[in-house]
């Protein structure tokens, strides 16, 4: 949707949802007036993103936390409800030995194979990218040729049980049904498994009637990757989320060229203005570069906070 109407959209659902109490004269006109003027004039983005659905996409994003499988297969956790009840899981994939987690199966609502990774672990994201910085390889996609990507990334996606058993269990849902899209997800890490599993579906299996959201990811590889995935899923919204660390890791050096880590695009940037004791969240839909300097590029990635928290809903493991 234009940036206009998605701003105005937004301010009228604070207005309703949040200024009860607040409506002295004048008081919407000089809240709005807050709002950086290149955030609400004549940046008209063509981008795929619905709001609507990243609400959605984010629980999904938020239950592949849930650490206890059965409550995971019986879709009967504390985060299997709200928007996502009724899903159907098909496929859960846990791997101890790597940490790592997915689900796949099917959200009639959406009329959608849903795919969603767990994230991050760990607690220090520094040391994984300083440690795992230099270590780019070739990735040896059709079309994409002198893509760089993060070798740990890659490895976590394809030298692991997650790839054969995510595509394994999208393919027998594919074989039974043709009336569905596919929906990928992920938050942090798991953002940049989505993103290597909807480039592997899309450029290894032919499949292009997929949505690709993720929350708070990191750079994944050098521009060339991030052009050519643009290329083969253009429906793709990163979400980033004000200081947000991640996203600015790993690093992004412009005097490296095109072997310098790079964002593929559309970044939604959400960011935050406060206003006395009051704090209020818009959402910037930011240039087709994915390396916008007026988006999460603008401020300092030092959050972790803003990492656990997307859309309202928190990004974390929990045990039922």
């Amino acid at each position: 949707m234009g940036l206009a109407l998605g701003l105005g959209a937004i301010w009228k659902s604070i207005i309703a949802v949040l200024l009860v109490g607040f409506r002295s004269p004048g008081a919407e006109e000089a809240l709005q007036s807050l709002v950086p003027q290149r955030f609400s004039h004549g940046q008209s983005r063509d981008c795929l993103y619905n709001r609507t659905l990243a609400l959605y996409v984010v629980e999904y994003a938020a239950a592949v936390y849930v650490d206890d499988p059965a409550a995971l297969m019986s879709w009967t956790c504390s985060r299997c409800q709200g928007l996502t009840s009724g899903f159907q899981i098909t496929e859960l994939i846990v791997d101890v030995p790597h940490c790592l987690q997915a689900y796949v199966g099917v959200a009639e609502d959406l009329k959608a194979i849903v795919i969603a990774f767990r994230g991050t672990q760990e607690t220090s994201y520094q040391n994984w990218a300083e440690d795992l910085y230099f270590r780019q390889l070739d990735l040896n996609y059709p079309g994409i040729e002198d893509a760089m990507v993060h070798s740990g990334f890659y490895s976590a996606y394809h030298n692991t049980t997650l790839r054969d058993s995510v595509v394994r269990g999208v393919l027998s849902i594919l074989a039974r049904r043709n009336d569905l899209g596919i929906i990928v997800t992920g938050h942090s890490m798991g953002g940049a498994m989505a993103t290597l599993c909807a480039l592997d579906l899309a450029a290894n299996f032919g499949m292009i009637d997929m949505k690709v959201i993720t929350f708070g990811q990191p750079r994944i590889g050098n521009s060339v990757f991030a052009a050519g995935y643009y290329a083969l899923v253009p429906n793709t919204v990163r979400m980033t989320h004000a200081h947000d660390i991640v996203p600015h890791l790993p690093p992004y050096y412009t005097l490296l060229g095109e072997k310098t880590y790079h964002h593929f695009a559309t970044e939604v940037w959400i960011f935050k203005i406060q206003v006395g004791r009051l704090q209020y969240e818009f959402e910037q839909v930011c240039d087709s570069s994915g390396e916008d300097p007026e988006c999460s590029r603008s401020v300092t990635g030092n959050s972790i906070s803003d990492h656990l928290q997307y859309l309202g809903v928190y990004l974390k493991t929990v045990d039922e």
